[in-house]
């Protein structure tokens, strides 16, 4: 289904398996990839050299397009990109900061430029800054989400409404149907995370996806809001953090709570009393851990049976 996310890409479908910490490493990502959907490697839970490291397997696994998913607050950015660089990635997703820091920078050595945004307001600042194209990432979304709280549904039209470059629409998107209505209301493309994360190559520990399998509706809450939005599936941990709230704590006392690698634990090493567990609303609707092939061919397959469905009514 060849349109401006696949030739922006070089890929098959205009799908992009999200790079999320502790869940998106080189398997995941070449998987992906190999699948005709762009992969992309998570950042945001490695060290230098880890990334490094992930990047040359990846590149060993596929010789398909693939990126990286860079968080610019990251405390070791410039050594990162300077990585990414040196590695010959072409593809980087930013995410978590200003995207006029980068977006010349990398494009100046011939990287394509994605920027996350939660609102119209971020998304007009990353098209300013000069973008080749923006992921608007609903309130749905698993993860480190936006303040404001506005539904996919609602944020990709007024998103679309706005701007001139490729929309990929990110949160609550697991079914080809959910990519369907995604397109219909302006997204050249969808990004997709939480199924990820129940799949055979995920680098997530199995508990944590097992979780996710087992996941209802209603079970992920958005929590957080002031350090950084996080929405995660209610646990020992996030009890906690509703507890603290009831006594009217301060931004450092929430800190306190979270302390350090707390996502960690609990995606990847299998805490899931203590452990921060991170996923989208649509975990109600994962009811299984299958290989990425699999879940790629599902969706597709299920978007050109909904669309001939829509076309026949």
């Amino acid at each position: 289904m060849p349109n401006k996310i696949t030739q922006l890409f070089n890929i098959k479908h205009p799908i992009i398996q999200a790079g999320m910490i502790w869940n998106s490493g080189w398997r995941l990502a070449s998987a992906a990839s190999n699948s005709g959907i762009l992969g992309l490697i998570g950042a945001g839970s490695m060290y230098p050299d880890v990334l490094r490291e992930h990047i040359q397997k990846c590149k060993k696994a596929t010789d398909k397009p693939f990126g990286v998913n860079v968080p610019m607050l990251y405390p070791n950015i410039e050594e990162i990109m300077t990585i990414i660089v040196e590695e010959g990635i072409k593809i980087v997703f930013t995410s978590a900061g200003n995207p006029k820091t980068w977006t010349k920078w990398l494009q100046d050595k011939g990287i394509t430029v994605v920027h996350v945004v939660s609102s119209v307001k971020f998304a007009l600042k990353a098209q300013d800054a000069g973008v080749d194209a923006i992921v608007a990432e609903g309130f749905e979304a698993g993860g480190h989400n936006g303040r404001d709280e506005t539904t996919t549904l609602t944020l990709i039209p007024i998103v679309k409404e706005q701007i001139q470059i490729p929309l990929i629409a990110a949160g609550g998107i697991a079914t080809g149907k959910a990519m369907l209505a995604c397109m219909v209301l302006g997204a050249d493309g969808v990004q997709v995370g939480s199924r990820f994360v129940a799949s055979t190559e995920s680098s997530a520990h199995q508990d944590f996806k097992q979780v996710v399998v087992d996941a209802k509706e209603g079970d992920t809450q958005l929590t957080l809001k002031e350090l950084a939005p996080v929405r995660l599936i209610k646990n020992k941990f996030y009890q906690q953090v509703q507890d603290l709230y009831k006594t009217g704590p301060t931004p450092e006392q929430l800190k306190k709570l979270l302390g350090r690698a707390r996502a960690k634990r609990g995606m990847f090493e299998g805490d899931l009393e203590d452990g921060e567990l991170e996923i989208g609303q649509i975990a109600g609707l994962i009811h299984d851990i299958k290989p990425v092939a699999d879940i790629v061919k599902e969706i597709v397959e299920e978007f050109e049976m909904a669309k001939q469905n829509v076309a026949n009514t």
